[in-house]
C-alpha cells in the first residue's frame, strides 16, 4: 500500500488501521463525539481531514491508555480549556502506597466516587494483566 502525504484526507479503513481498531469502533466515536465530523460523500464514504484524525487520535489515546470513560472523554472534548492531566503521582504508586482513602460512607458524601480506591484497583488490574 502506498503511504499518502503528511495532511492527505484518510478513508476509514486508513484510520483504523493506524489506530489499530474496528472500522465500527470510529463510527461509534462519531455517534458519541460531535468533535469527530468527518467528511462524507457519495455512498457515506468517509474522509478524514488531518483536524479530524487528531481528534480521533486524542479520543484513542485518552480511551485506551489514559483510562478515561466515553463520558469522561465526551467532557474533556467539550471543555476545550481543559488541560489533560499527565499520569498523577498517585497513578504511578505501587498499589501498596496508595492510601486506603475515605470509608464508603465519606466517599458516598463526597460526590460517590472514591479516587484512591479506583486507582488502587486499576493498578491492581494492571498488574495481573502483566504478571
Amino acid at each position: 500500500m502506498m503511504d499518502k502525504a503528511e495532511g492527505a484526507f484518510l478513508t476509514i479503513g486508513e484510520l483504523a488501521q493506524q489506530l489499530g481498531v474496528a472500522q465500527h469502533i470510529l463510527r461509534y466515536w462519531e455517534s458519541r463525539f460531535p468533535q469527530l465530523r468527518p467528511l462524507q460523500r457519495a455512498g457515506n464514504r468517509r474522509y478524514y481531514r488531518p483536524q479530524d484524525v487528531e481528534v480521533a487520535r486524542r479520543i484513542h489515546r485518552l480511551l485506551n491508555h489514559e483510562g478515561y470513560t466515553v463520558r469522561g472523554v465526551q467532557k474533556v472534548l467539550r471543555d476545550r480549556t481543559s488541560v489533560e492531566p499527565q499520569a498523577s503521582p498517585v497513578a504511578a504508586m505501587p498499589v501498596s502506597s496508595v492510601p486506603a482513602g475515605p470509608e464508603p460512607d465519606d466517599a458516598a458524601a463526597a460526590g460517590g466516587v472514591d479516587v484512591f480506591r479506583l486507582i488502587a484497583l486499576r493498578n491492581r488490574l494492571q498488574a495481573a494483566l502483566e504478571g
